[in-house]
């Protein structure tokens, strides 16, 4: 099974709060003798203790850019320095608010807009006591993909006519959206597993809560949507468990009879 963090295995909140019942029902899984994978939209750098200390198989981060399975890196891809540098300067010019992830680093850009979400999300890193000082006027700016934040001043269609090209634009609603680069998602990141292990789509499930998740419904036979998700995304799924603070995760493991060898 393919997990989903933020919304799903963890409150998206500086505390991360984690039901008792998940470690619990993931520990049952696996010794069961299940695969259980995170698929994430988060840069390896950014998938902390609070969620490898639960227990996985193996991480698919930057929406399938970055595949380790069983502490061994099989797969990264990162954006060209050149196309960085431009897409920097295209966000610059069209009014929004960025950061660039790679998977040892984030960076921020002070000659961008420097709306409030952005501000929001250095706050909680720099609380988590991470290098919030990186920006792209640094020697080594790259990164393998980024989010912005956006208004009603933001040229946000000149934006993504831009960046058509090169990179999925997901928007996550509230002024908030998230750049893949072609043609990498969550699904890519699911079929490079699936075929690491010679394993089929109809062997695989996905359980997650927000839009982005809607590649990994894409590549799994078996979807799973969390109560707390998004109305967009429960429209697909095959199951809606209970949300996170009423153990969703352990009631879609159970469900599908995860806890059966």
């Amino acid at each position: 099974m393919f997990f989903d963090i933020d919304g799903t295995l963890m409150e998206d909140s500086p505390t991360h709060f984690v039901p008792e019942s998940t470690p619990a029902a993931l520990r049952r899984a696996r010794n069961a003798g299940h695969l259980l994978f995170v698929n994430t939209g988060r840069p390896l750098v950014n998938v902390d203790e609070d969620v490898r200390i639960l227990g996985f198989d193996g991480y698919i981060c930057g929406c399938g850019t970055y595949i380790e399975c069983s502490g061994k890196e099989l797969f990264y891809h990162t954006v060209p320095q050149a196309l960085c540098g431009e897409t920097a300067a295209l966000i610059r010019s069209c009014g929004a608010s960025p950061l660039y992830e790679r998977r040892d680093a984030f960076f921020f850009d002070p000659k961008a807009r420097n709306l409030p979400f952005i501000e929001n999300i250095r706050e909680m890193f720099r609380m988590q006591k991470k290098n919030v000082r990186r920006n792209v006027s640094d020697d080594d700016f790259s990164f393998d993909k980024f989010v912005i934040a956006y208004d009603e001043q933001t040229e946000l269609e000149r934006f993504r006519q831009g960046i058509a090209p090169h990179f999925t634009f997901i928007d996550r609603g509230c002024g908030f959206a998230e750049m893949v680069p072609l043609p990498f998602s969550k699904k890519t990141g699911i079929e490079f597993v699936l075929n690491h292990y010679g394993l089929r789509r109809e062997d695989a499930y996905a359980i997650g809560d927000s839009l982005n998740d809607l590649p990994m419904f894409e590549g799994c036979g078996t979807s799973a949507a969390m109560g707390n998700g998004e109305k967009q995304l429960i429209a697909y799924a095959d199951y809606v468990t209970a949300d996170l603070w009423h153990d969703g995760v352990a009631q879609a493991l159970e469900h599908f009879g995860f806890f059966a060898p």
